[in-house]
């Protein structure tokens, strides 16, 4: 763990590390290819925010790890939202704003990044997060 001297802060870099691994190690990238799991994790954060409402954005981010949630906010226009899309339309703005190839396409990308994070969001959130987008694209949703 990173030690910053700051309990809060230690404890959001190791949430945020574990995080970024489990994506990692789901794709057999190594450490050295961090940069590839945090621009997962951030394309999907930003497509998944732009998609809900003010309302469900707030509810989303006030249960993610801190420093997550700084990259989910980052850039965040709320005057723009929601972004209607379906489930291709979400997948296509992913792989615009992911930069790499990887196996499988994009949509095993999506489904591993939110396993990774599912463990800090309620599964009542997951619901709520359900009830307002279209059903092909819940159903990428844990």
């Amino acid at each position: 763990m990173a030690e910053t001297g700051f309990a809060s802060f230690n404890t959001t870099v190791d949430k945020t590390n574990r995080i970024l691994r489990q994506i990692e190690e789901a794709y057999g990238w190594p450490k050295e290819l961090r940069n590839m799991s945090y621009a997962a994790l951030r394309a999907v954060l930003h497509q998944l925010r732009d998609r809900l409402t003010v309302e469900e954005i707030a509810h989303l981010g006030a249960q993610l790890p801190m420093l997550v949630r700084g990259i989910y906010y980052e850039g965040w226009d709320p005057s723009r939202v929601p972004v209607k899309m379906d489930r291709d339309e979400f997948l296509a703005r992913v792989r615009h704003e992911f930069p790499y190839t990887v196996e499988g396409g994009t949509e095993p990308l999506v489904r591993t990044v939110l396993r990774a994070l599912s463990p800090h969001v309620s599964e009542g959130e997951w619901e709520d997060i359900k009830s307002t987008v279209p059903r092909d694209l819940a159903a990428l949703l844990p």
